[in-house]
């Protein structure tokens, strides 16, 4: 077996790159790790990491140099829209490196997603029904047993910890590049006061599900996401959320069932800057529907998704929980679960009068084939969940079935829609040409 040289640049907000260097290295593979950040270099202290303290604008040439001099044969790196990250995937498209890349996983609440090359626009896994159907016939229905749960508030800590000590001491990488869409000194401060309304906010959220449910209306659940996520700024049309609400509200009150009600609901890690349900019902005033809107903070989301007419959405991960309950969905940005027979691809005025159900064999066969080749089990906290982790992530990426079972498509099948609707896609983006 040839040696690999594993190059990690940002890793998640913990100790997992740790666990990844120690399996490769049981393997026999070289580990080099690049930190960009105090708390780069905190986390991974002791591995022998080099330091960048150069310029995003430098990057290009100092990782071009670097990959040359070490003999790179693969990238890995968390979360692949970050600056440093957008910038390396495209030096690897160009030079015929692996990339690959991890996040939380599609499913929840302890699995993660592995993909070559990129996920969202950039993810290669397939959208043809067909083809997913036809793949789905080579695969095994058992999926992994064992599960790995965490406490949240060590999932919280590391999060702060991660943002909030590059700003402390700026002096160490002062050129490092956050990548917030909020200043931490002003997000965290804004968590606290929704935290003390969260049992209050709770409760009127469940009365208002069973309300719902009891008096049988016709609803639909636009399930928000965060403002700070990647997912609205590089993989939907929007710059901002609001501008969704507005599209939503607009068509719902023109086109949906006069009797039809919309329930908004806030992520549970929603921030409070935003300040969504004074600006939604604001929103809903000037489209004439305000005393059929909803903004709830809390609830069980599944029972609220259970008993709807459907749900819109910009590309919430909620989206898969609701084809597998045979939810009628809808998807205005860019997502892995956005496949013809899955998910209505119709307008969305079309989508209030009449919303069609998803295929359930079709969500199956998708569900079976993601598992298979671009989720796996573990977390990034526990010592359990992060050596299972390890080495379910080292075992694929060198027997080589990272997107296996056909899953890679060239080039990433999103990029159309993506340029179709909007999503901007910068230089640093482009999958080269086929």
């Amino acid at each position: 077996m040839s040696k690999r040289v594993f190059l990690f640049l940002q890793g998640h907000p913990s100790q997992f790159t740790r666990s990844l260097v120690k399996e490769f290295s049981t393997h026999g593979h070289t580990s080099k790790i690049i930190n960009f950040s105090i708390t780069d270099w905190i986390y991974r202290c002791g591995l022998g990491a080099d330091n960048y303290w150069g310029k995003v604008s430098n990057w290009q040439i100092y990782l071009s140099k670097y990959i040359e001099k070490h003999g790179i044969t693969d990238i890995i790196y968390y979360a692949d829209q970050r600056p440093y990250h957008r910038i390396a995937r495209a030096i690897a498209y160009s030079q015929g490196i692996n990339v690959f890349t991890y996040e939380f996983g599609y499913l929840r609440p302890d699995w993660i997603t592995l993909e070559k090359g990129g996920m969202g626009v950039f993810s290669h896994f397939p959208d043809d029904p067909e083809l997913i159907r036809e793949l789905a016939k080579n695969i095994k229905c058992d999926w992994p047993e064992g599960n790995y749960p965490y406490p949240f508030y060590i999932e919280a800590i590391n999060e702060v910890f991660y943002n909030m000590a590059p700003l402390l001491f700026p002096y160490l990488y002062p050129h490092y590049q956050r990548d917030r869409f909020y200043h931490p000194f002003i997000e965290y401060p804004c968590y606290v006061p929704r935290l003390l309304r969260s049992k209050k906010n709770n409760k009127i959220a469940d009365d208002v599900i069973n309300n719902l449910i009891k008096s049988k209306d016709e609803y639909f659940v636009v399930p928000l996401q965060l403002q700070a996520d990647y997912q609205i700024r590089r993989a939907s049309p929007y710059t901002h959320i609001k501008q969704m609400v507005i599209e939503v509200l607009s068509s719902f009150s023109e086109h949906a069932p006069k009797n039809a009600k919309l329930v908004f609901k806030l992520h549970p890690l929603d921030n409070n800057i935003e300040n969504w349900p004074k600006n939604i019902k604001a929103i809903a005033q000037e489209h004439r529907c305000l005393d059929r809107v909803q903004v709830i903070d809390g609830g069980n989301l599944d029972k609220l998704l259970l008993y709807s007419n459907g749900n819109v959405l910009i590309n919430s991960t909620t989206g898969i929980a609701a084809l597998q309950m045979g939810i009628p969905t809808k998807v205005l940005g860019i997502a892995i679960f956005d496949v013809h027979g899955m998910t209505d691809h119709r307008p969305l005025h079309e989508f209030w009068k009449t919303p069609l159900k998803p295929d359930e064999n079709l969500v199956k066969d998708f569900m079976n084939l993601m598992v298979a080749s671009v989720q796996l089990k573990g977390n990034f906290f526990t010592k359990v969940g992060k050596s299972t982790a390890a080495k379910n992530i080292v075992d694929r990426i060198l027997a080589d079935n990272v997107n296996s079972h056909g899953t890679f498509i060239s080039p990433p099948p999103r990029l159309k829609k993506a340029r179709e609707i909007g999503v901007p896609i910068t230089f640093d983006q482009m999958e080269p040409p086929i």
